[in-house]
């Protein structure tokens, strides 16, 4: 129903349920000692509320589940992987597609093919895997974000932009030949879920042209991006999500996808390129890490399924209803006063651990501390995002010491329902009432 004179309902009606187990508070405080105090060591079903990732933990629709049942196994040239091909033509616009098992196969795969040792690969903002794939290849990552992303109280709207200025001053620092592409991320991760807009795109785009560097997106979440563009820019709003999302992408090079976040599935993701040269180098390394050129690591029936997911994920209502989930966990925790990062992101909800806990030192990974009293507190999983998943210095085995600790609450898409979120909210106010009784943490 498109009349806001009612209630918001999501657009969808659930037709299968999952029970979920309820334990005691002793309970959960031996299980998170036993996993080390790692929420990643948990068993699933001794978690009461999943909010570790986005990441593979959506629910599929009728329609998706339909289309698992066509699935056309065959080693070499599945229908299904021509659906998901003239899929990703249609509404992405790249022409040459390869399929890989999840978003980190084809940032592995791009990697390979276009990074060589002592090259610089800057970004907006680092994410775990991408950095450690470039570094991997020989690359070294710059972070060419705008300050605004460093500072949680910020509510400028456009956190995920590069910074042109930056940008400049490392072509010229380094030189354009030793920059093979610029990786952009949509909604970028590490900052709280924060989109880039589509004018500072077509800014980046027209400096790396003028240079002959390429713009690689990592598109995971780039039809939630899509939505903060119509919903935040001027001279969007009468666009659909759709057209914005090509037009993202028309200024790019070739992408990075993992279809578990945007795109509704559990499993798969894939590397889309414009360059046909380089097209062919990544059919040789898929056929080596993931498998064949027209399935590279998927089944027949998780193609189309991605398929379907592109068709139904890129509807105004569905991201409306997605994002608007996420805002109505974001103004419950600021009813209660909780630090959080500002503005809202796409996909998550992010507690600033910095001023949740501030009798914790950084060092005493605040963060991961959170998420643990969480735990413990509600059986709420959650995941640390800040020293922890900033890793070491390579060469000196020294902590990182990133400018945000953050714990991220990520809701997975068409699961969980306002209840739950309200019980999210409540979990995380009692966390915050007996903050001062949360300790610091080792690692040995």
């Amino acid at each position: 129903m498109n009349d806001y004179k009612y209630s918001f309902a999501e657009p969808y009606k659930i037709k299968m349920v999952e029970p979920l187990k309820s334990t005691s508070r002793e309970y959960r405080r031996q299980v998170i000692q036993k996993a080390h105090f790692n929420t990643f060591l948990l068993k699933s079903e001794d978690v009461y509320i999943d909010l570790l990732t986005d990441s593979g933990t959506s629910a599929m629709s009728d329609y998706q589940w339909a289309g698992m049942m066509l699935g056309d196994e065959a080693y070499a040239g599945s229908k299904n992987f021509y659906k998901l091909e003239q899929n990703v033509q249609d509404y992405y616009g790249y022409p040459y597609l390869v399929p890989t098992h999840q978003g980190r196969g084809a940032e592995h795969i791009v990697s390979q093919i276009m990074i060589s040792k002592g090259d610089i690969v800057p970004g907006n903002m680092y994410f775990t895997t991408t950095r450690a794939h470039q570094e991997l290849a020989g690359g070294t990552f710059v972070d060419v974000i705008v300050d605004e992303a460093h500072d949680p109280q910020s509510t400028f709207p456009f956190k995920g932009n590069i910074d042109l200025a930056k940008l400049e001053s490392l072509i010229e620092r380094v030189g354009a030949d030793r920059i093979p592409y610029i990786n952009v991320q949509a909604c970028v991760n590490m900052a709280g879920g924060q989109p880039f807009s589509l004018a500072n795109l077509k800014a980046v785009s027209q400096l790396c042209r003028k240079h002959g560097i390429k713009i690689v997106l990592d598109a995971t979440r780039a039809m939630e991006n899509a939505w903060f563009i119509k919903k935040l820019e001027n001279g969007q709003g009468l666009k659909s999500c759709a057209q914005i999302l090509r037009e993202i992408c028309d200024l790019t090079d070739a992408c990075t996808m993992s279809g578990k976040k945007d795109l509704l599935v559990n499993i798969g993701g894939f590397l889309a390129l414009r360059d046909k040269a380089l097209y062919a180098k990544a059919c040789e390394m898929v056929v080596l890490f993931e498998g064949l050129h027209t399935y590279g690591g998927m089944s027949g029936r998780d193609m189309e399924a991605m398929a379907r997911g592109i068709e139904e994920a890129i509807q105004d209502e569905h991201l409306e209803a997605r994002i608007g989930q996420v805002h109505y966990l974001a103004q419950r925790l600021l009813e209660y006063k909780i630090p959080i990062v500002l503005p809202v992101g796409g996909h998550a909800v992010y507690l600033d651990a910095l001023q949740f806990l501030p009798h914790i030192p950084q060092i005493q990974f605040p963060a991961q501390a959170l998420t643990v009293a969480l735990y413990v507190e509600s059986g709420i999983r959650a995941m640390e995002r800040g020293i922890v998943s900033a890793g070491r210095d390579p060469s000196t085995g020294e902590h990182h010491f990133p400018k945000l600790e953050l714990v991220r609450l990520t809701i997975p898409r068409r699961v969980y329902t306002r209840s739950h979120m309200d019980l999210v909210a409540q979990a995380v106010a009692a966390c915050y009432k007996n903050r001062e009784n949360i300790q610091g943490l080792k690692i040995y």
